[in-house]
């Protein structure tokens, strides 16, 4: 009886940890023209694509780290030491960021050539999601 007890309340708060995860919204204005692909964002994340303006979060959260493992199989180490050499050689300076999830979808919204991730439940009609990750 204990034992089943014990896989119950396992299986119950496994259940629980799966709900808190969420999904990242990589969200633009929805009057953007342009529908980036996962690669091209990438590649504006990472200083490479100038053509639109990301909208980072600031400091280390869970729909930040989530996202750039996703989307530059970078951690927040790989990344610092990313924009480190960037902004040491004269290559690059980090993008702008916001305090949160409602920041950034507000600056989104705001500017037609912006492009966030926040947490799928921030999305608003103010913005479009051009895709999740899990």
């Amino acid at each position: 009886m204990k034992a089943s007890l014990r896989n119950l309340t396992a299986a119950a708060l496994l259940s629980a940890v799966s709900l808190a995860q969420a999904e990242v919204a990589v969200i633009v204005n929805s009057a953007a023209a342009k529908t980036p692909s996962q690669s091209d964002v990438a590649n504006i994340f990472l200083g490479k694509d100038k053509s639109m303006k990301g909208v980072d979060q600031a400091g280390w959260n869970p729909v930040k780290e989530a996202f750039y493992a996703a989307v530059t199989s970078k951690n927040e180490s790989q990344l610092k030491s990313y924009w480190s050499g960037l902004i040491f050689t004269g290559k690059g300076q980090p993008l702008s960021s916001v305090a949160d999830d409602a920041a950034v979808v507000a600056k989104v919204g705001a500017e037609a050539d912006a492009i966030g991730y926040v947490d799928s439940a921030a999305v608003n009609g103010s913005v479009k999601v051009l895709f999740t990750l899990p």
